[in-house]
């Protein structure tokens, strides 16, 4: 029942001077954060899809994956807005299992935060350099948010975070889009409250210093379902729970109002198979309401080059994920296109 101090972390500043993202690749962030941005103030039609592995577990099949994403791209990039996932530091609800990349560069071996961090920035770098994407990351946590905060394209704040201080306070100086799910409760009142509070400004402390934020005007919902007291998963894709989280948006004072829909999770009770069929009923509720049709600007899916998922071990099948089951290549290729065409 204690504290062993392994090793003084370098600063954020530290790190970012041992890898450095490149100029030209800064560039392809900003032209990205801003046409993000214009989506979600209206002024661009395209849909969101957030689409990618459970967790970022291995650069290489990491890599090919966003590679053959940056393909479709070329072939949808009028119609939708692709942003891959590489998700980094995954929760785990009793605390145990793989919890991401940043925390074990190798899912083999043991933990060292500091080679993850490396790792991380390393994967990110190389992504945008093969693909002119960048990518969406959970804040999994504030204090390790400006380790990476220069390369994300796109920040969500998780069920289980969307209740905590921190998490709001520090979204409320992100530069770039950040979703706000709603809790495993499913009370969206609790993911209102955090919107709201991302999108003012704060006077706050963080990684030792006294700070202010002008507020996100960017922070949005994403509906991922919940979970009952009996364990029982509740979904909030269908009509009536769009219209509903609507009519919060109407009936507060928001920026920018904008919900994401996660087609897997508690929405799909972590089917993974499910998730073209829950896309496909979001698609058709949004285009039998011109309010949904304004107001859900995307989905997010769980996704890898091989469906299914897998356990830690030595026999480790490529591009197969260790954490939730995702839907694979295939099926999320024409899952892209079918969502292009019917937008």
């Amino acid at each position: 029942m204690s504290f062993t101090k392994i090793r003084k972390m370098p600063s954020p500043e530290e790190v970012i001077s041992m890898m450095e993202m490149p100029d030209e690749l800064k560039k392809v962030k900003a032209e990205r954060d801003r046409e993000l941005k214009d989506i979600l103030e209206g002024k661009d039609n395209r849909f969101v899809v957030i689409v990618g592995p459970c967790s970022a577990d291995r650069e290489d099949p990491v890599c090919e994956y966003i590679s053959r994403l940056a393909e479709v791209n070329e072939k949808v990039k009028e119609k939708l807005f692709i942003i891959p996932r590489i998700y980094t530091a995954k929760p785990r609800t009793t605390g145990e299992g793989y919890k991401g990349i940043f925390h074990q560069p190798d899912p083999k071996k043991e933990p060292n935060i500091l080679d993850g961090i490396l790792a991380l920035r390393h994967l990110h770098i190389r992504a945008i350099k093969e693909s002119h994407l960048t990518a969406a990351d959970e804040m999994l946590y504030p204090a390790n948010l400006p380790y990476v905060e220069d390369m994300l394209g796109y920040v969500a704040v998780g069920a289980r975070s969307v209740e905590n201080q921190q998490h709001r306070l520090a979204s409320s100086g992100i530069d770039v889009p950040v979703g706000m799910k709603n809790p495993t409760s499913g009370d969206l009142t609790i993911m209102f409250n955090s919107i709201k509070a991302a999108q003012a400004s704060h006077e706050f402390t963080q990684n030792s210093y006294e700070v202010s934020t002008s507020g996100n005007p960017y922070a949005h919902a994403i509906l991922r379902g919940s979970t009952n007291k009996h364990g029982n998963n509740l979904q909030n894709y269908h009509y009536e729970d769009l219209i509903l989280a609507a009519d919060l948006y109407a009936k507060g004072s928001y920026q920018n109002p904008a919900i994401i829909v996660d087609a897997n999770h508690a929405n799909s009770g972590k089917k993974f198979k499910e998730q073209p069929r829950i896309v496909s009923e979001i698609l058709h509720s949004r285009n039998c309401n011109i309010i949904l049709k304004n107001v859900v600007k995307g989905v997010m899916i769980e996704s890898y080059l091989l469906e299914g998922n897998q356990p830690i071990c030595h026999n480790y099948v490529y591009g197969k994920s260790i954490t939730d089951a995702c839907l694979g290549w295939e099926d999320t290729e024409k899952l892209l296109y079918k969502i292009a065409d019917e937008v």
